[in-house]
């Protein structure tokens, strides 16, 4: 309104019947885009048009209008009645409220029948529903704003398809990649990997592979968290400009990126590779993180094994699951209190234990001081040793090519019994690509071939290296869980205080379990 200062209409809530929400709602937030101040702007003059003021803002930005609005994360609580009072909604446009015409005429009679206001920018005055005019002028403005989010997804449905048709990729990337585009906000030119993500990945899968009985997707997802690595949303957030939202790394979704061919490099297409008309081949975007023999060790890996009845411990001391009791063999927990440090003991009589029972008097020793001297021994013992690593080596390729071979040849079966291939040009197309693999498979299984395994390798550190290089008590603890350290701890009346040792005993070279 002329004359009126919209800095004025933002005040608290004062009772005075026309305290309104500002709501605002951007389905794509871009450094070019100036709708939020167009939106404030209008929202400012709607709400001085009724002589109302704000009382606060719902900003809902990177929303969808087709989100209902009682689900969206600012506006959603103030109608679940979650925060506080308030006489109404006023939006730039009816479209702010949603984009469609079920979850507005919701809003609007949710406001309606609570005897609030609803206000939007161009419209004179709140809008009445009981009037049978204003009704149906809310209900076409809600059919347009329905209407033109129909187009909007058919337009990019279609734009999917053609793009996926020619080989190319659209939405957001998987982890581990990145894409590359020649001019600022153009098209993808190129997929790479992206050089820190991919070496995130593949440093999993390396751990994996090298013992799955002990490293899983929980314990990789719980080390993720503790050295600070993004999860795959903030990754692309940072990734585009966005600030992270502090989530964290879960196990399922790190063993979903893991098990998916989308890591072989692969255009994407409901979880399954998209297959080249001319070959029948998957159609490859860049390099992947690893290979086809890799990818199918890592699939065996984490799918063949079986959940152990027991957890590891997360708790931040070194030697939980390490320290032994010296009388009844149980495992020493951490005892902690507000007037004494931490202290290792022997909690196995107190809970009842059998092999516990004459455990007395239990070991108890401060946390600091056996942490000491168990890294003082360990040091000694070891830390000059060159540490080896068990990695996984594909082989000469040939069981790569085979497994790819394979695997477009079963593909291709399972969409001809799907009826993807029934037309008579399609069949011809499905017979002549299902002959050639055929061939190409049995060529490449009469060449020689170097078989994929397991292989130790220098790391060129040394265990004293890693020791220090450990970026917290987690992985100084799998250290020692790796080498088999057990240290026995006995009560200060036995003749012998601590008696540290392996797990596989001395006969075994300690550095072959790195």
């Amino acid at each position: 309104m002329r004359g009126t200062d919209l800095n004025t209409i933002e005040r608290p809530y004062d009772g005075c019947g026309k305290c309104l929400l500002g709501v605002r709602r951007l389905s794509r937030v871009k450094l070019a885009t100036s709708s939020p101040e167009r939106q404030r702007e209008n929202v400012l003059t709607a709400a001085a048009s009724v002589g109302a003021h704000i009382i606060g803002w719902a900003d809902d930005w990177e929303v969808s209008g087709a989100t209902d609005p009682v689900t969206r994360p600012s506006l959603g609580p103030w109608l679940r009645d979650e925060r506080g009072p308030y006489d109404g909604l006023v939006a730039a446009a009816v479209d702010r409220l949603g984009r469609n015409v079920v979850d507005c005429l919701n809003t609007g009679y949710k406001m309606r029948d609570e005897k609030k206001m609803l206000v939007t920018y161009g419209h004179d005055g709140a809008w009445n529903l009981d009037d049978p005019a204003d009704e149906n002028r809310f209900t076409m403005e809600a059919w347009g704003a329905q209407m033109e989010l129909r187009a909007i997804q058919r337009r990019n449905r279609d734009a999917t398809v053609k793009t996926r048709a020619a080989g190319r990729p659209k939405g957001k990337p998987s982890y581990g990649f990145q894409y590359v585009r020649k001019v600022m906000g153009g098209k993808i030119d190129q997929v790479e990997l992206h050089p820190h993500a991919s070496e995130v990945l593949r440093n999993v899968a390396r751990r994996i592979l090298a013992d799955p009985d002990n490293v899983t997707c929980s314990s990789e997802a719980a080390r993720l968290n503790r050295a600070g690595e993004l999860s795959p949303a903030d990754h692309l957030a940072v990734m585009y400009g966005k600030p992270s939202g502090g989530r964290p790394w879960l196990p399922q979704s790190l063993k979903n990126i893991l098990l998916s061919e989308a890591t072989l490099g692969y255009l994407m297409h409901r979880n399954k590779p998209v297959l080249g008309r001319e070959d029948g081949r998957p159609v490859r975007l860049c390099e992947g993180l690893w290979d086809r023999a890799t990818h199918e060790a890592l699939r065996s890996a984490i799918l063949s094994r079986k959940a152990p009845w027991t957890r590891r411990s997360n708790r931040e001391y070194v030697l939980t699951t390490v320290a032994l009791c010296g009388q009844c063999h149980t495992r020493l927990y951490t005892q902690t209190s507000k007037d004494a440090p931490p202290r290792y003991t022997c909690t196995a009589r107190n809970k009842g234990w059998l092999q516990a029972q004459h455990c007395r008097p239990a070991p108890l020793i401060n946390a600091h001081l056996l942490d000491a001297y168990v890294e003082e021994w360990f040091l000694r013992e070891l830390g000059d040793g060159m540490i080896y690593e068990t990695v996984y080596d594909p082989g000469n390729g040939i069981a790569e090519r085979v497994a790819e071979t394979r695997a477009s040849r079963e593909r291709l079966r399972a969409d001809r019994e799907a009826g993807l291939y029934d037309a008579p040009d399609d069949a011809a197309w499905f017979r002549d690509r299902y002959a050639a693999l055929g061939r190409e498979l049995a060529a490449l299984e009469a060449e020689p071939r170097r078989a994929p395994g397991m292989v130790r390798r220098p790391t060129g550190e040394t265990v004293a290296d890693r020791w220090f290089r450990a970026a917290d008590v987690q992985a100084r603890k799998e250290i020692l869980i790796d080498f088999g350290v057990r240290v026995t701890l006995f009560p200060a009346s036995a003749p012998v205080r601590w008696v540290p040792g392996f797990l596989h005993g001395p006969e075994q070279d300690p550095m072959a379990l790195l």
